[in-house]
């Protein structure tokens, strides 16, 4: 699956990254515990997540996360999207929650995390 494919499969819209639409993508974790990203989450990657703070970027650059969704309506602040910017990260936005966001992904063929389970 491709950035871009997750971008239509949950209606979202590009807010940093539009270049980098067609990274491939092998597996999805949704959470707003980094901690449990960490923990869990794969290298090319997509991060979905309803926490708007630098952190989010700091972990997504950790893990070589390629997309970061905001779930739930949430919209990073100009000082998120410029770090993503920085990075190369593709930034999406959605009004999905988080579950329904995890749920079409995985519907669509997106695999899970690390050990195989939901978040």
């Amino acid at each position: 699956m491709t950035v871009r494919d997750a971008m239509e499969i949950l209606n979202a819209k590009v807010l940093v990254g539009e270049d980098n639409l067609d990274q491939e993508v092998k597996s999805a974790c949704g959470s707003d515990l980094m901690s449990d990203v960490l923990a869990f989450s794969k290298d090319h990657s997509i991060l979905l997540t309803g926490l708007c703070n630098p952190q989010v970027i700091r972990t997504a650059e950790m893990l070589d996360i390629v997309c970061l969704i905001f779930v739930r309506g949430k919209m990073p602040d100009d000082t998120i999207l410029e770090m993503a910017k920085e990075r190369g990260l593709v930034v999406l936005w959605t009004e999905h929650r988080m579950f329904s966001s995890c749920g079409r992904l995985y519907q669509a063929g997106l695999g899970a995390g690390a050990f195989g389970g939901a978040f």
